[in-house]
């Protein structure tokens, strides 16, 4: 049957897609809907259709999934932050466990994977300690703050997301409404005029600090007394910035802070390790799982207390002071300099002096000090961006021989490639678990230990 554009069709949704969307088959003929959940029977109506595959409009539950629950958030629907709010949350855990195996069967060719249980939450919501709130107005002119609509930059208004914490609500109306009194613009996207653009809040899970930095199309903010006076009410006010960003971009944060009140960041827990972070630091949003995630990291690194270990991809050496509480040495090499710049006064902040660190590409470092000193790792530790190792990365780690590997992904598909690369290479994959690190997300972390064979 040819299947074209408007056609109405009923559809069983059997899996879930890497946005959250479901997917069904109709006589062979695959389509994606979004807002449909696994278990779902729907009807959709076509609104694009390719060769083999199209992408419907869901008009109607006909039947509801077992696994369906009433979301909590009333704009889950038009907002792009949850994707998969409405699925049950055991049933997520399993969603993402199985997205995890079939990316090692079918990208990896892995036959026996030897995962372990996925790392839940108790508590699924209110976990971001780190909210970034465009500002804008809306068709009457008013001032509205809440999150884009998926693939889109189109503002749904909401000031109250669930999978933040609760100051943040009393937060952005303290910015609204001091906008509004003193009649500060938002920025607007299409004319790149206007002043304010973004509010970025962070919050101390362990320490209870905050932090509230105003994202600026300019370097004053009129009346920025008044704006303080009221923040500073909030219990654990840490630090109070302003973030200078007057390109024409989509990228949320410019390079200068100018401080208003109090610090320039604030400090929070991992574990034992104290981090601290300023509003251009990248931190994990969910320190929870996070800590279970490095716990994992740590353990699968077996560390004797004796091996020199390379943490690749370092970040502001987050895995590095984890790993250095155990091991004789840490190296930890990353891209970007203020990165590294944190990484370097996290260390001294925790004491720890056996971590070193290097701005570079892994994938240039590494090579140039094995070639030239002829550096080592019995552990190398490497957690990449999205698309996965470099590969020349991959060849290094190849020729350094490091008894174990353990790799840290947040995207499933690139983890199989690199581990089918390396695993033709003399390593084993040994142990595999998946973290749930954005609940209600289609996101999933996953860490895996390999050996040499």
């Amino acid at each position: 049957m040819d299947f074209k554009k408007n056609d109405m069709v009923t559809v069983t949704i059997e899996d879930m897609g890497k946005d959250g969307e479901g997917i069904g088959k109709v006589e062979g003929f695959t389509l994606f809907i979004k807002d449909a959940v696994i278990g779902d029977v729907v009807e959709a109506k076509l609104m694009k259709v390719k060769k083999n595959y199209g992408y419907a409009r869901l008009m109607n539950l006909v039947t509801p999934s077992p696994y369906r629950v009433e979301p909590k958030c009333p704009v889950y629907r038009q907002c792009g932050g949850c994707q998969i709010q409405a699925l049950d949350y055991q049933e997520q855990l399993k969603f993402k466990e199985r997205k995890v195996r079939d990316n090692l069967e079918r990208i990896g060719g892995f036959k026996e994977i030897p995962m372990e249980p996925i790392m839940g939450m108790e508590e699924p919501y209110h976990y971001r300690n780190k909210a970034q709130f465009p500002i804008g107005t809306d068709k009457n002119g008013e001032i509205i703050t809440g999150f884009y609509a998926g693939r889109t930059h189109d503002i749904i208004p909401n000031t109250r997301c669930y999978l933040g914490v609760d100051v943040n609500e009393e937060i952005l109306n303290i910015v609204l409404n001091f906008m509004k009194t003193y009649h500060i613009s938002a920025y607007d996207e299409t004319n790149g005029k206007g002043l304010v653009r973004h509010v970025l809040i962070r919050t101390g899970f362990t320490s209870k600090e905050i932090m509230v930095c105003v994202v600026m199309n300019g370097k004053k903010l009129p009346h920025s007394e008044k704006l303080v006076e009221e923040l500073v009410k909030i219990e654990g006010m840490t630090s109070i910035t302003l973030n200078v960003n007057t390109k024409k971009t989509n990228v949320i944060l410019g390079d200068e802070i100018i401080l208003l009140w109090g610090e320039t960041y604030i400090q929070d827990n991992i574990g034992d390790i104290v981090y601290q972070i300023s509003p251009l630091s990248f931190y994990q949003v969910n320190p929870v799982q996070t800590k279970k995630l490095y716990e994992t990291a740590l353990e699968y690194a077996d560390l004797k207390g004796e091996e020199t270990v390379w943490d690749l991809y370092c970040g502001i050496g987050t895995i590095s002071l984890f790993l250095a509480q155990k091991a004789k040495q840490v190296y930890g090499v990353e891209i970007v300099p203020q990165a590294i710049e944190d990484a370097k006064r996290n260390a001294k902040l925790n004491g720890i002096e056996n971590a070193e660190f290097y701005v570079g590409k892994a994938e240039e470092v590494l090579p140039e000090l094995y070639d030239k000193e002829g550096v080592y790792a019995d552990v190398i530790v490497v957690d990449p961006p999205r698309k996965g190792c470099d590969e020349k990365c991959l060849e290094t780690i190849v020729k350094m021989a490091p008894k174990r590997v353990v790799y840290v992904s947040c995207d499933s598909a690139t983890l199989a490639r690199d581990l089918k690369y390396l695993e033709e290479r003399g390593y084993e994959v040994r142990r595999v678990r998946a973290c749930d690190m954005f609940p209600m997300t289609g996101h999933v972390e996953t860490v895996c230990l390999l050996s040499k064979k």
